[in-house]
């Protein structure tokens, strides 16, 4: 039953979204036909449910070859890579608007963990890449929640972004995200769903901790994130 509802869920807010949406969208379609490389939407191969590779939707805010430049999938703080308008568009969220369209045709779903580049994904353990897609990805969950600005680890001097990624930032995701799959519920969706809204108006907050108290800890190397 949870399954049926959390679909129709996605479907009834992706259309209600878009139509909502529409006037910003022509917007943002304007500004990035006229500022970058002109182009407007991304795709790519994201590892998706029981593993399955999908096309994920975005709008486009870096340049086209980014995925074969400087740190590949890994976006740094103030990266090169990023267009003018895409700063604005990467910092708002409003780059993930298009997913909207990966939820009607079921690739995605509102809330789960974020699909991974390939290269990504196998930064997890073996363990974690067994179960983490056994439900569908999702625009918005506990990992986009606590890793909202995962630019900013990755981006500390001295620091190799790959490196600190394996070592740190995978094994957590992997754990919030076994989690998220031990508490399946409409009700954490809709906390999840709320509590992304109050992490994009209040990027600083831990919110999310107090309202999941049993959340895995946090590792020191990552504290930054409960300012």
């Amino acid at each position: 039953m949870y399954l049926l509802i959390k679909r129709l869920f996605d479907i009834l807010a992706a259309t209600i979204a878009l139509i909502l949406l529409t006037p910003l969208f022509i917007i943002i379609i304007i500004a990035l036909r006229l500022t970058g490389e002109g182009e407007v939407f991304y795709r790519q191969s994201r590892v998706g449910f029981r593993k399955q590779n999908f096309q994920i939707w975005k709008f486009a805010t870096m340049l086209k070859n980014s995925p074969n430049m400087g740190t590949g999938s890994l976006t740094l703080r103030n990266d090169p890579r990023v267009t003018s308008v895409g700063k604005f568009l990467r910092k708002s969220k409003i780059n993930e608007l298009p997913q909207l369209f990966n939820l009607l045709t079921g690739d995605m779903s509102l809330v789960g963990p974020r699909p991974q580049m390939k290269v990504d994904f196998e930064a997890f353990s073996i363990t974690v890449q067994e179960v983490i897609y056994n439900v569908h990805p999702g625009i918005t969950g506990i990992g986009s929640i606590i890793f909202r600005d995962e630019e900013h680890l990755l981006s500390v001097p001295e620091r190799d972004p790959r490196q600190f990624y394996v070592e740190h930032i995978a094994p957590y995701k992997g754990k919030v995200e076994i989690w998220y799959q031990q508490h399946l519920s409409f009700w954490t969706d809709l906390r999840l769903v709320l509590l992304t809204a109050w992490a994009v108006l209040n990027p600083k907050s831990n919110l999310h901790f107090r309202v999941f108290r049993d959340l895995p800890g946090l590792p020191e190397e990552l504290q930054t994130y409960k300012v």
